[in-house]
C-alpha cells in the first residue's frame, strides 16, 4: 500500500477559533485520502532568513484566508515546486482561486488534480550595506517598499536602472512591485495593473519631491538599483510583502531584479485575469455618461416636476446640444 498524499493546511488561530471552516476543510481532504497537517501564525522570519519550508513530497498547500494568508502561505514553498491554492476567506482575496462557499470544489478539484499551474515571477532583492563586501538577499511575491525610517522627514534617493541613473529625488519612499504585487500597495499608489503573463516589475514613487517622478516598468532582463544618499534627511526601511523588513543606513544600496525562481499557484483552466480583475474590483464597466443617458431614458424633469420619458416637456429633452468647443472632450 503506497504513502498517503500530503496537504498542508495554511490559516490562522482567528480563523479556527471563530467557525467550522477549517475543520471542515480538513476532515474533506482526509476523507479524499491526504494526511493534512496545519499551520496557523506563521510569524513573519526576520529580512534576509530563508525559514523552513514544507517537505518535498507535499503536494499543495490550501490557503484558507484573504491573499496576507497567501503572502505567508509562499514563504513556506520559497524555492520548491509545492504549488499553492487559495480559498478566500478574507475581503478581497485577490490571489485566492475559490471563495469559502466552494470548498467542496476546491477539495474535489486537488483530489482529483483538475488545475492547471499559474507560475507567477518572484522579485529578488540583494541589500548592500555600507561596508560590507556581500548583500543581505531576500525576495517578494508582491512588492518590496524602500521608505523612509523618519516619519517626518523624507529619505532621498537615486534611482538607476540598468547601472543608468534615471532619477533623484526626496520621497516617502519607492514601491517596486512584480506583475503579481502591481494590483496591490503599487496600484494604490498610482502605479499601473500589470498583467500576470507580461515579465516585467514596475518601480512607484511614494509623494516624491519632484515634478516628473512617474511610474517606471522595465522588462525581466533589467535591474532596478536604489541608492540612499549619504546626505538624506533620513535612513530608510525595507520590507518584503508587507512582512520582512529590517532598517537600511544612509548609504545603503538596494538591487531589485527578476527572480530565477517562480511560485506555483494552482488555478481553474479558463479563467482570466481581466475576469478577475473586474470582479474582484467591482469595475465600472459602464461609464458615468452611460449611467446618465440610461437615466435621461427613464425620467425627465421640468421645473421641480417628474415626467415620464414619454412626457418630455419642451425645451427640456435631453441634455442641450454641445457647443462646437465641447465637441470631443471627455
Amino acid at each position: 500500500m503506497g504513502s498517503k498524499r500530503q496537504a498542508v493546511v495554511v490559516t490562522h488561530s482567528r480563523l479556527r477559533e471563530s467557525g467550522t471552516v477549517v475543520s471542515e476543510a480538513v476532515e474533506q481532504l482526509r476523507a479524499c485520502g491526504f494526511e493534512v497537517s496545519i499551520i496557523d501564525n506563521v510569524e513573519a522570519p526576520e529580512f534576509g532568513v530563508q525559514p523552513p519550508v514544507v517537505s518535498d513530497d507535499t503536494e499543495i498547500v490550501v490557503v484558507l484566508g484573504g491573499d496576507g494568508t497567501i503572502l505567508r502561505a509562499a514563504e513556506l514553498v520559497h524555492c520548491t515546486q509545492v504549488p499553492i491554492l487559495g480559498v478566500n476567506l478574507g475581503h478581497v482575496g485577490f490571489l485566492a482561486e475559490f471563495e469559502s462557499f466552494q470548498m467542496e470544489e476546491a477539495i474535489r478539484r486537488i483530489a482529483t488534480h483538475d488545475y492547471s499551474i499559474d507560475e507567477r515571477m518572484i522579485a529578488h532583492v540583494d541589500v548592500w550595506l555600507p561596508g560590507h563586501s556581500t548583500p543581505i538577499e531576500d525576495w517578494a511575491l508582491n512588492d518590496i517598499t524602500l521608505e523612509r525610517a523618519d516619519r517626518g522627514k523624507m529619505v532621498e534617493l537615486s534611482i538607476r536602472v540598468d547601472d543608468v541613473e534615471t532619477s533623484s529625488f526626496g520621497a516617502d519612499g519607492v514601491i517596486v512591485s512584480t506583475p503579481t504585487g502591481s494590483t496591490a500597495y503599487g496600484f494604490s499608489a498610482g502605479g499601473p495593473i500589470i498583467w500576470p503573463n507580461v515579465k516585467a516589475l514596475q518601480l512607484v514613487p511614494l509623494a516624491a519631491h519632484a515634478l516628473f517622478a512617474r511610474p517606471l516598468v522595465i522588462g525581466a532582463e533589467s535591474t532596478f538599483t536604489l541608492d540612499i544618499l549619504d546626505d538624506s534627511m533620513s535612513d530608510g526601511w525595507i520590507c518584503c510583502d508587507g512582512r520582512r523588513q529590517r532598517a537600511l543606513p544612509k548609504g545603503t544600496r538596494v538591487e531589485v531584479r527578476a527572480s530565477r525562481d517562480t511560485l506555483r499557484l494552482a488555478r481553474l483552466s479558463g479563467v482570466p485575469f481581466t475576469e478577475r480583475l473586474v470582479s474582484k474590483f467591482d469595475l465600472p464597466v459602464v461609464g458615468w455618461r452611460e449611467h446618465a443617458r440610461a437615466n435621461h431614458a427613464d425620467v425627465r424633469t421640468h421645473h421641480g416636476h417628474v415626467f415620464p420619458a414619454s412626457a418630455d416637456p419642451a425645451g427640456v429633452v435631453g441634455d442641450p446640444p454641445a457647443s462646437p468647443d465641447e465637441e470631443g472632450e471627455a
